[in-house]
């Protein structure tokens, strides 16, 4: 396999006694949808918060493009292009879905906004904006307003605005919680046309999206690596089997 995009070197996470991730190695490859699945309080979310930046690791690297990144913010992560969708996903109800896209690609890439300048009239921000939005689905709803989006629409442009960031590495976090069957499927849809363009993160509670989409798969149980594999290697794997897949391997 080549050189790791991402690769966490024995990631510790306490909270007082509380070990919430223990020892987490993992490396993700360029192009790679990568999921992390687990029980519920297995550490997963807590795991892409220092992934992100949002949490400081106790112990252990963050190493992303062969730099260490583990003392960086998130801001300065995000610019080196390891971002998190909600980072820069604050919706704003009475600007219209390109102008949202628009502000997320500046605020991105930029160390300060220009507010006397048109927003739209800032070409390279906007063509970002643009493509980001045609991939993400919402190429006809540019002159919407935020306000007037479904739920699922809303979630589509949040993605959409993590992409207009230009970033190298996606970190997703339950992107189809609180959707419908219908929007789910849109997202799955989605999410396998970005597949190889970007290397993606992914914890989804959802198992059928999860062995839909993944490359590979880890499996976390109490903060700790159980097993990291291929779909069919993780949904055969007796351990995974018993401690969480449960019934939905047979």
């Amino acid at each position: 396999m080549s050189t790791a995009l991402l690769h966490t070197d024995s990631l510790v996470k306490r909270y007082g006694g509380l070990l919430v991730t223990d020892h987490v190695s993992i490396d993700i490859q360029p192009g790679e949808l990568h999921a992390i699945i687990g029980p519920n309080g297995a550490g997963k979310t807590t795991l892409i918060n220092q992934l992100s930046g949002e949490l400081a690791a106790n112990a252990g690297r963050v190493v992303f493009a062969g730099r260490d990144v583990t003392s960086l913010p998130i801001q300065a992560r995000a610019r080196q292009g390891l971002l998190r969708s909600y980072q820069i996903t604050s919706i704003f109800e009475e600007f219209t879905v390109l102008e949202n896209a628009v502000l997320a690609a500046m605020g991105a890439n930029e160390h300060a906004f220009r507010f006397w300048q048109p927003l739209l009239g800032r070409k390279v921000r906007v063509q970002a904006a643009q493509e980001a939005l045609q991939a993400a689905g919402l190429g006809h709803r540019l002159h919407t307003p935020a306000e007037d989006l479904a739920y699922g629409e809303r979630r589509q442009l949040e993605l959409a605005m993590a992409l207009a960031a230009k970033p190298t590495f996606l970190l997703l976090d339950e992107p189809m919680a609180g959707m419908s069957v219908q929007e789910s499927a849109s997202v799955v849809a989605l999410l396998k046309q970005l597949k190889g363009r970007y290397a993606i993160l992914l914890i989804e509670h959802d198992m059928d999206a999860v062995f839909a989409l993944a490359d590979r798969i880890t499996v976390l149980v109490y903060g700790r690596v159980m097993f990291t594999g291929t779909p069919d290697e993780v949904r055969h794997h007796p351990e995974v089997r018993a401690v969480y897949l449960g019934e939905e391997a047979a």
